[in-house]
């Protein structure tokens, strides 16, 4: 599984602050930007794999990802850096961005998936081609620090970008059953947790955490926290009035994620946002400590104060069982249900 671990030194946290404006207009594109939706992915069809961001040691992972996708019915094409090295990069930043652009540019190729995470796909952002990129709109996956690149994508040309599983996560039943769902047959999904009981008499695992009943609608947006923050400021986030934020993380503190949600406060993110959901914060220090606040209570500090609908625990993040979730893609979320609606199909 990736593993996106912080490269921030430690701060002292902070209670939430008031949801202020956006800092400023240039900041943001329009909500009215048009939204791209890519071909649906079809046996037969080619995958193109990268490596946008960190080193990928183990070869042999390189060659389960391959396998799974022909197991998939899929080609691949795996591009000539995949396992380049550069310091703690998967190769030099113009290698790996030039990968990228060719894959977009080529006709044969018909999707685009991330072999890792790691860091280092916000370094790319500045050397994309988004011309190409909008005159090619393909499938693009990923998670973790691959945010950073389906951010970077979506708020650039409009083009739908999926989070979802990398080449180093587990393709197991659930994870495979959300990519064909989203990505080939096309289905506006409703995302909701699975409702096993094992031998329980009541829910254990996979549980959800209202933070603010209701129901909102908009287009989603989000990705990893740390990652998703790092890039606060620049042109490569969308405009975010009316959207549904939805955020994961791992091996972060709580006031790590507590200075992260205020600084999204402060740059006037989540003052404009429609509905909120957090996934999981796996190896996160989730209960923090004997006199400090739990994660529970620090999402509470931030989000409920903006009265909008709001839930934590969706299976988003870095987690063997893991939903497909298509950013710019118009969807409704019950948080009472602890429910993602699609309420369109995110590929054509």
């Amino acid at each position: 599984m990736t593993d996106r671990r912080s490269f921030l030194k430690k701060g002292v946290g902070v209670l939430a602050l008031p949801a202020l404006p956006a800092i400023s207009p240039r900041f943001w594109e329009t909500r009215s930007m048009q939204v791209v939706r890519p071909p649906r992915l079809r046996e037969g069809d080619t995958v193109g794999i990268i490596s946008p961001a960190g080193i990928t040691w183990d070869p042999d992972r390189l060659a389960i990802f391959e396998e799974s996708l022909a197991a998939l019915g899929f080609r691949t094409r795996t591009g000539a850096h995949a396992l380049d090295r550069w310091g703690y990069l998967a190769g030099h930043d113009h290698d790996r961005a030039d990968e990228i652009n060719s894959m977009f540019a080529d006709p044969t190729v018909d999707a685009i998936f991330a072999l890792a995470g790691g860091w280092g796909a916000a370094r790319l952002l500045p050397l994309l081609d988004y011309d190409v990129v909008r005159a090619n709109p393909k499938i693009v996956l990923g998670f973790s620090d691959v945010t950073s690149l389906l951010l970077g994508l979506y708020a650039k040309t409009g083009l739908v970008t999926f989070h979802g599983p990398t080449g180093n996560s587990t393709w197991n039943g659930f994870t495979v059953d959300h990519v064909r769902r989203v990505l080939m047959q096309g289905e506006a999904v409703t995302f909701v947790n699975p409702k096993d009981q094992g031998d329980h008499l009541t829910q254990v695992d996979n549980r959800i955490h209202t933070i603010q009943e209701g129901r909102a609608s908009g287009r989603l947006v989000g990705g990893n926290l740390t990652v998703l923050t790092a890039i606060v400021g620049s042109d490569y986030l969308p405009d975010w009035r009316g959207h549904i934020l939805f955020l994961e993380d791992v091996g972060e503190d709580v006031y790590r994620v507590d200075r992260m949600l205020t600084q999204l406060s402060l740059a006037g993110v989540l003052g404009q946002i429609s509905g909120f959901v957090f996934g999981r914060c796996s190896d996160c220090d989730s209960e923090g400590g004997y006199g400090s606040f739990t994660l529970k209570e620090v999402l509470a500090h931030h989000i409920e104060p903006l009265g909008i609908p709001a839930f934590h625990g969706s299976m988003i993040g870095h987690i063997r069982d893991k939903f497909t979730v298509p950013l710019g893609v118009e969807a409704e979320i019950d948080a009472t249900a602890g429910s993602i609606r699609l309420l369109q199909a995110a590929v054509t």
